[in-house]
């Protein structure tokens, strides 16, 4: 069973890693009065507030960091401090703030995980399932957690790969995720948790640099084309991957968070919008920057890593249970990238 969510000012708290954005979409529980939500946001990351902010208001949009923010992040609303590793600096946000719905994004990516793997399992593990799982127990909250195409190893089905599957990942972050997805389905059916979870594929923005992940070199592509007109990438040129680009990421989040309790049929969701390889990228980064030149120059445990992950993800369950449909295309993110990092004197060349 599902808890509905209350008809008091339902807030979040969402703790993120700076390659992936939450947002919460607007509560209608039964009642006469729609309500407006109070957005714990953490750490604070101004570019992807925009949906939220037009959404519910500034005000209604609560920023978080361990860190002092910048000037545009401090002036732009309401900011707190918050750390995942303190769990009674959780509680006391989700009492103080009346939260009710809560989105948890901190995290290690995959290869940052590999090289420091104790504090990958203090962050991913011990914040998540010590600390957010037990919060959101005791405080009968709607809990959200994003889980990742890592979390399917070398034995899962590739291309596709469904939502139910054998996965057995073989990095700290990938390991983290499934034992998060099986701690939230665990805490669902033990004690009536409303636990959601998409499995994000490699996710495309301009708002924020390479974290570490496996997939980023489809962001830093960009950076180096607009820049120095080179780029080498740590995959091989034929390495297909499931991507994403954000604001579909965000439209995702937001519809698995408003979709009504009886129309899921699971507690976590394959989403997928294009697959493409290294050299397909640049192919299509080449229309635009046609002087853009591309060299390889694998990293072996990255390369191993998205040897291990799939190929096509099969997100058939999220298009029927929820409605599920992506926007942009791989065309469509090209542009769009460019549009956002300032290439326009490249485009009218290109052009």
């Amino acid at each position: 069973p599902s808890i509905p969510c209350p008809s008091l000012l339902p807030s979040i708290h969402a703790s993120i890693h700076p390659s992936i954005h939450p947002f919460h979409p607007s509560i209608h529980p039964p009642s006469i009065i729609p309500s407006i939500p109070s957005i714990p946001i953490h750490p604070s990351i101004p570019g992807t507030l925009s949906p939220s902010w037009k959404r519910f208001g500034k005000n209604n949009v609560i920023l978080s960091d361990i860190r002092k923010p910048a000037d545009n992040v401090f002036y732009s609303g309401p900011f707190i401090f918050a750390d995942i590793l303190d769990y009674k600096n959780l509680r006391e946000i989700v009492v103080n703030n009346r939260i009710t719905w809560l989105f948890h994004y901190s995290a290690l990516l995959s290869a940052v995980g590999e090289a420091n793997v104790p504090l990958a399992r203090a962050v991913n593990i011990t914040g998540m399932l010590h600390n957010v799982l037990d919060i959101a127990a005791e405080h009968n909250l709607r809990l959200f957690v994003p889980s990742t195409i890592g979390a399917f190893g070398p034995t899962s089905p590739r291309d596709p790969t469904p939502d139910l599957c054998i996965q057995r990942p073989r990095t700290i972050y990938g390991v983290s995720k499934v034992h998060a997805e099986l701690m939230g389905e665990y805490y669902h059916y033990r004690y009536g948790l409303d636990f959601r979870c998409l499995r994000y594929p490699g996710i495309i923005s301009a708002d924020s640099q390479p974290g570490g992940g496996t997939t980023d070199y489809a962001v830093q592509i960009f950076h180096d084309a607009i820049k120095t007109g080179k780029f080498k990438c740590y995959l091989r040129p034929d390495t297909r991957l499931p991507m994403m680009y954000i604001d579909d990421c965000l439209k995702a989040t937001l519809e698995i968070m408003e979709a009504p309790a009886e129309a899921l049929t699971m507690r976590t969701y394959n989403i997928s919008a294009m697959s493409f390889t290294p050299e397909e990228l640049a192919q299509e980064v080449q229309k635009y920057v046609p002087e853009l030149e591309m060299s390889y120059n694998v990293d072996q445990v990255r390369q191993a890593i998205a040897d291990s992950w799939p190929m096509n993800f099969d997100d058939s369950n999220a298009r029927r249970d929820w409605g599920w449909k992506h926007d942009y295309d791989l065309a469509e993110l090209v542009t769009t990238m460019f549009s956002y990092l300032g290439s326009d004197s490249r485009i009218a060349q290109a052009n």
